[in-house]
């Protein structure tokens, strides 16, 4: 399915995708997702994508690592 959108519609898709860091296609999709599916199916649909967004940074920090003191050192 291809959906046309009016210049207008558009453009506002565009800044607010670009706001928020995504793509128009994914912010469009999120936003029929929220008003089409069941809270739980596009609630799944979220954490999917904050996964696929998240990197892998290495190695965790040690505890102590995560304390006033261990801050500074």
């Amino acid at each position: 399915m291809s959906i046309s959108l009016d210049p207008e519609l558009e453009a506002r898709l565009k800044e607010l995708a670009a706001k928020q860091g995504v793509t128009p296609e994914v912010l469009a999709l999120s936003a029929l997702r929220q008003r089409f599916l069941k809270p739980s199916e596009s609630e799944d649909e979220w954490v999917r994508l904050l996964r696929s967004a998240a990197s892998d940074c290495g190695v965790s920090p040690p505890l102590e690592a995560m304390t006033s003191e261990g801050l500074y050192e």
